[in-house]
């Protein structure tokens, strides 16, 4: 694989900062959205009505998993563009190799190349998933 050129990083620095944008205002709406009308909507009903306030709790719970998995989007975003601007974007963090062009307009936020995320997969995939 070869070094990005500028135009290239241009490139995905362009795709990274659109999906930022598209990303905050999801959030943005999201939180706009639901506020707290889940609750104000339960507060009119009767109180011994459980199985509302738990669908409530269940729908508020899912969709602050929707905002946090959007909001960790945002901060990897970060974390590229910082590394676009140290000049280390599109160098494999674990054996420093090239990234690759496709790869990373594949997965634009990419901090490894294929061989070593698919290693750090193996390692860590029973991690994900914890047992009791």
């Amino acid at each position: 694989m070869t070094e990005l050129t500028a135009q290239q990083t241009a490139q995905l620095d362009q795709v990274l900062t659109d999906r930022y944008q598209s990303l905050r205002n999801e959030v943005q709406e999201e939180m706009e959205r639901t506020g707290n009308i889940q609750y104000v909507e339960l507060m009119g009903r009767d109180p011994g009505d459980i199985g509302d306030e738990s669908v409530a709790d269940a729908v508020a719970d899912l969709n602050l998993e929707i905002v946090d998995r959007q909001v960790k989007e945002m901060r990897d975003i970060e974390s590229a563009r910082r590394r676009i601007k140290a000049g280390s974007y599109g160098i494999c963090m674990d054996c420093g190799a090239d990234i690759g062009f496709d790869r990373l307009m594949a997965y634009p936020t990419a901090k490894r190349c294929l061989a070593c995320q698919q290693q750090h997969d193996r390692v860590y995939a029973a991690e994900a998933h914890p047992s009791l």
